[in-house]
């Protein structure tokens, strides 16, 4: 059981008999009174935000989780494909439960499966990636005072603001957590 203390950003804790990740942490104390943690919590299973306020003594339930590498496939309308690098077995995650984080994912790219009960639950993406440039548009001479960005477009489809002299076929490199450029790879 984790106190109030130990609940932060990216606790995994069960609700319901339900795995769900800590992505909110406000801790409050008021005078006389007791300690009040506010916390945002995403649902591992189907990508539900809620809030739960805990109080005083209130504990948590710790989600009993595993990690496994895998490495992304494919992907159809409705899910994404996944083998695991160890026992070469397929499975797959709905899109919906991936969120996000499907913008910056391309096939061959090796991710950390998070299982809740032996079931795969969620993905976590490496911090940095490397992708391809496929559309840049030009930049406008003169347009260059202070720190001028523009927007281009990676080969998973994501849309990210970048510096001037990015140009189409350059490979950058993304931090996935913020979605912004870090450099040219």
């Amino acid at each position: 059981m984790l106190s109030l203390n130990e609940i932060k950003i990216g606790s995994l804790i069960k609700i319901a008999d339900e795995p769900y990740a800590v992505i909110k942490a406000d801790h409050h104390k008021m005078g006389r009174g007791g300690a009040v943690l506010k916390t945002k919590l995403k649902n591992l299973l189907n990508g539900n935000v809620v809030e739960k306020t805990y109080q005083g003594n209130d504990k948590a339930e710790e989600a009993e989780t595993e990690t496994n590498k895998a490495n992304y496939l494919y992907k159809t309308e409705s899910e994404a494909y996944f083998m695991n690098n160890e026992s070469y077995e397929q499975f797959s995650l709905p899109l919906e439960q991936i969120g996000d984080k499907l913008k910056f994912l391309k096939e061959g790219t090796d991710v950390d499966i998070l299982y809740f009960q032996g079931n795969p639950a969620s993905l976590k993406l490496p911090i940095k990636i490397s992708l391809k440039v496929i559309s840049s548009p030009p930049g406008v001479k003169g347009n260059s005072a202070g720190n001028v960005t523009k927007i281009i477009q990676l080969e998973t489809g994501a849309e990210i603001s970048a510096p001037m002299f990015i140009n189409e076929g350059d490979l950058v490199i993304v931090n996935t957590d913020t979605g912004e450029y870090v450099s040219r790879a």
